[in-house]
């Protein structure tokens, strides 16, 4: 049975109630509570921060210090967890009732998940959604699970086309490829006129999806409650990715840190395009040998014969259901701080991360910002993700997968077969196949 904590947050100089529930009760009413001073308002929270430390993570602790601003007497214990570990050890600690972090930034698809079990607050009713119109509507659809909301919307991106526009340009390709045809062909003349690789694809699950929605694939059907992973479509997308490599046109992925392979080619000009995030822009603006942003081009995924389109991605704030009902209103207060208009225009400046919250867009730091501009029609593109409890752990057999059909030279509709045996016998065996 689902379980949400029972309480009421109230936050000081703003009076953010938080909506919760205890099994079986049904909501618990919030009474008004006065005002507070922000320097009246006294805790010690834990936040997980699971973005790249060192090309993000500064940012987020100048944000920490901006706050005890106007918080002095609220610490922030900042803990960098790595991504990959981030989604298991959250779960582990909030199912033992301890060593979880009061506050988490959570993938888009764990929120879900998370709710599903009891381990977050439910946040209907409280100051933080107060103004949710302004929030973008996929990413606060994230948050969303049984008809309650869970979270707030950090940051939202897709995987869009990288690209060296001087490599590109001693190739003589005077734009980006449109489709994946065009990239191969790109790729080729990089090879032959610049001097370096054409193009590096990361060998894990998520990086496939845009070669999968290309033919007009996708995971599963949630309206039909069908795992449809090993379509037809989606053999041929993941063809058109093997080749690219089998044909030489991409380079030989590594078999170890392939995305940190990826990231130093295409850094040190060795390598002219990749498929990544917005999260990366940063680490490519600062490397020495680039070229700064002013070499760096941002566009749509190419398509396939259906369409274009990267995944939908982003990460979300979330509170522990668990953490000491004393604490939760400073927390309420921290991640408003976090998810506010300037502090998404102020992370957008810094890193070049897309917000998701109407009104940034109108800040002149994120209006006049052209890798923001450039993200925007990537995200136009992107494929909406199924908000299902079981969707983040759809990626631990695509990652297998793409290790086999990539490195490992396996038959694609052979791999996605035995994909979707899994899906059924592990991840959501209540579909049919």
């Amino acid at each position: 049975m689902r379980r949400t904590a029972r309480g009421i947050a109230v936050l000081a100089a703003a009076t953010l109630a938080l909506s919760v529930a205890a099994c079986g009760d049904g909501d618990k009413a919030a009474e008004e509570q006065p005002k507070v001073d922000p320097a009246a308002l006294t805790a010690e929270l834990t936040w997980w921060d699971t973005s790249d430390p060192q090309n993000e993570g500064p940012a987020f602790k100048e944000l920490i210090a901006k706050f005890n601003q106007t918080y002095p007497n609220v610490k922030i214990n900042y803990q960098s967890v790595p991504f990959g570990e981030a989604q298991n050890k959250f779960k582990t600690a909030a199912q033992a009732k301890t060593g979880a972090p009061d506050i988490l930034r959570a993938e888009v698809a764990w929120v879900p998940e998370f709710a599903s079990l009891g381990y977050l607050y439910a946040l209907d009713g409280s100051e933080l959604l107060s103004d949710s119109a302004d929030f973008l509507e996929t990413p606060l659809a994230s948050n969303k699970y049984d008809g309650k909301t869970y979270g707030v919307p950090q940051v939202t991106d897709s995987l869009a086309l990288m690209y060296n526009k001087e490599l590109l340009s001693k190739a003589g390709v005077s734009a980006p490829p449109k489709t994946w045809a065009e990239l191969k062909t790109a790729s080729q003349a990089v090879k032959e006129k610049a001097g370096a690789e054409g193009v590096y694809l990361n060998p894990a699950g998520y990086f496939l999806l845009p070669f999968m929605y290309g033919e007009g694939g996708d995971l599963v059907d949630t309206e039909g409650k069908k795992i449809v992973v090993n379509s037809a479509q989606n053999a041929a997308g993941l063809k058109i990715a093997k080749d690219l490599i089998d044909s030489g046109a991409a380079a030989k992925p590594s078999a170890n840190d392939s995305y940190g392979t990826m990231m130093t080619l295409f850094k040190e000009q060795k390598v002219a395009m990749i498929i990544n995030g917005p999260w990366e822009v940063n680490n490519v603006k600062s490397a020495p040998d680039f070229g700064g942003l002013e070499n760096l081009g941002i566009a749509p995924v190419p398509a396939g014969s259906a369409r274009a389109g990267g995944p939908v991605g982003g990460h979300n704030y979330v509170i522990w259901s668990g953490m000491p009902q004393e604490k939760v209103d400073a927390a309420v207060a921290f991640v408003k701080f976090m998810s506010s208009a300037e502090s998404q225009a102020f992370l957008s400046e810094k890193l070049g991360l897309l917000p998701t919250r109407s009104s940034a867009y109108q800040v002149d730091a994120v209006k006049n910002n052209a890798v923001v501009a450039a993200f925007q029609a990537v995200n136009e593109a992107a494929v909406g993700r199924p908000w299902i409890p079981e969707a983040g752990q759809f990626f631990g057999p695509l990652d297998q997968l793409a290790t086999e059909v990539l490195i490992q030279k396996k038959d694609p509709q052979a791999a996605l077969d035995a994909v979707a045996k899994k899906y059924k016998a592990e991840v959501v065996p209540g579909y049919g196949l």
